[in-house]
């Protein structure tokens, strides 16, 4: 290659990747989303419109084992991530208990919240959290803020992780939670 041609490419190339690039503003550059779903949702357990990067059930994304339930060697992922910035505030959407996360693993960070509904019959599992503001016994209320979203322990940025689970279940218990997220479209992104 020319000296002048690398020089122009020299040039050009970051030009290029800065205009075609999403702005920094737009969110964490680590996001992958395995979901074709483009919308924002608005929930009442978060703060502002997100969108959906990992769904619940088969997906495509590489942190998981392939599954029997799932074809082509895909990972079952038993909950549903959503996108969003460091520090976004998480909110109760229901009352509940908080108990201690000890059986959980590393795979939701280093502070997840597990909140306990005897009334509704399901526990709940909020990865990849930080500044949690209820702790094991603690009873929250609707509304109340209980956690900001983190990467921890999260390879693929900041987000939420999602799980619903049987009462005092463990992870084969899970089931779809997007009903209990209560999500609402906000916009669509093309």
């Amino acid at each position: 290659m020319r000296p002048g041609r690398a020089l122009i490419l020299l040039l050009v190339v970051p030009l290029l990747v800065g205009v075609l690039a999403p702005a920094a503003r737009a969110g964490d550059p680590r996001w992958v989303f395995y979901s074709h779903d483009a919308t924002r949702y608005t929930s009442p357990w978060f703060a502002g419109a997100h969108r959906i990067m990992v769904p619940f059930g088969c997906t495509r994304a590489p942190y998981y084992s392939p599954d029997p339930r799932c074809a082509h060697e895909r990972g079952f992922h038993h909950g549903i991530d959503v996108a969003m910035r460091c520090g976004t505030p998480l909110f109760a959407r229901f009352g509940g208990r908080v108990v201690s996360h000890a059986s959980l693993g590393p795979a939701y960070g280093d502070n997840p919240v597990l909140i306990r509904n005897r009334a509704r019959g399901y526990d709940l599992v909020i990865g990849h959290t930080r500044r949690v503001f209820a702790h094991p016994g603690d009873r929250i209320h609707r509304g109340q803020r209980i956690a900001l979203a983190s990467d921890n322990g999260a390879p693929d940025g900041c987000h939420l992780h999602f799980e619903r689970r049987a009462l005092h279940g463990d992870l084969a218990t899970a089931v779809r939670p997007r009903r209990l997220l209560d999500l609402t479209p906000k916009e669509r992104r093309s």
